[in-house]
């Protein structure tokens, strides 16, 4: 039985683009994609860990589009999580970002690191978003695979316990462009990025 996402998030997906991707982008990203495969083709959970300095932007992003594309491309057993190498706050701007592109985004606790509920269809268990240390127990302690979404924690874990794989996939923070008047335009753009990239990764799966 498929899981149907929400129309809104479904038609922005109709509208990506492969040939948005360059070469040498989908070099760093077809790692991924074999990791994921390889899961699947031994009937296996697969259990991807995204991972930034902060936990409050592209991880999130990451994972959320990640859990999306596995809904969309009826990838079954694929648990996605987030982490940092320290905790801070999900960006408010992040949860402002994936509601106008047809997230149903519920607040779930105040106070400095918020807690949200972030769902994408209407049957399925929606992402809870808030920032966490990577090896906080929220996350898995082994057998998946460490994705790296920014070149500070690239840098600063060349190790993570617990891996199965590590992968490198950084992008741009748009937290270059907070309080500036471009800033709405480059969430955006960020999110339409990791949601292209990881519709590319998910559309390689055979199953």
């Amino acid at each position: 039985m498929t899981t149907s996402l929400f129309p809104e998030i479904a038609g922005f997906i109709a509208t990506l683009k492969q040939d948005a991707i360059s070469p040498e982008r989908r070099e760093i990203l077809d790692p991924l994609a074999g990791f994921i495969q390889s899961k699947v083709l031994e009937d296996q959970e697969i259990r991807l860990n995204f991972i930034c300095t902060h936990n409050s932007r592209r991880s999130h992003l990451s994972q959320i589009w990640a859990q999306t594309m596995a809904c969309h491309f009826n990838i079954k057993n694929v648990f996605c999580y987030s982490g940092g190498t320290q905790a801070t706050a999900l960006f408010p701007m992040v949860a402002e970002t994936l509601g106008k592109q047809g997230f149903q985004i519920q607040q779930l606790s105040e106070g400095q690191n918020p807690a949200y509920a972030i769902k994408f269809a209407e049957n399925a268990h929606p992402v809870i978003g808030f920032s966490k240390k990577m090896d906080n127990a929220f996350n898995p302690s082994s057998g998946f695979g460490a994705i790296m979404t920014c070149d500070s924690a690239n840098e600063a874990c060349p190790f993570v316990p617990g891996a199965e794989k590590r992968i490198s996939i950084t992008f741009e923070d748009p937290k270059a462009f907070d309080n500036s008047p471009q800033q709405a335009e480059k969430y955006l753009e960020r999110s339409v990025q990791i949601a292209t990239e990881l519709w590319y990764v998910f559309s390689l799966i055979k199953l």
